[in-house]
């Protein structure tokens, strides 16, 4: 019985481990704990990107924004629509060597992306120092 049991949780490891990247994730607001936007993961020509799809906002903000503090070719264009996530390559099960760009305050970042589980794990890199997010998939 044991043995089986161990073959099951192996089993279920190995499929977690297999889950795709790609598809629609829920952004957390580090600081609030509330959702920010769905951001939507997709492959193409051998690259990945990630584009944001829809924001959740307060009431008396602006409901569609565009990137006023980009620096780059996004600058004055909207936030709902825009790729943050840019030339990802898959590596093993992971996605490394692109960017990610925050439209809060137009700063990019380099970018590795896994899974654990059932969620996402976002890092954005800038020199030695890094911070982690933890994306939920969109139901």
């Amino acid at each position: 019985m044991r043995i089986l049991f161990f073959i099951a949780l192996l089993l279920c490891s190995c499929l977690s481990q297999a889950q795709s990247i790609t598809g629609q994730w829920v952004t957390i607001d580090d600081n609030t704990g509330k959702k920010r936007s769905i951001v939507e993961i997709y492959e193409s020509e051998g690259k990945y990107f990630g584009k944001i799809i829809k924001l959740f906002r307060e009431p008396g903000e602006e409901q569609d924004p565009v990137c006023d503090e980009c620096e780059d070719y996004r600058k004055g264009k909207k936030i709902i629509g825009m790729n943050i996530i840019t030339d990802m390559k898959k590596d093993g099960s992971e996605l490394d060597g692109g960017e990610i760009m925050d439209p809060e305050n137009g700063n990019i970042y380099k970018c590795k992306i896994w899974r654990e589980g059932n969620e996402l794990k976002v890092r954005g890199y800038l020199y030695f120092l890094y911070r982690t997010q933890t994306w939920l998939p969109q139901e």
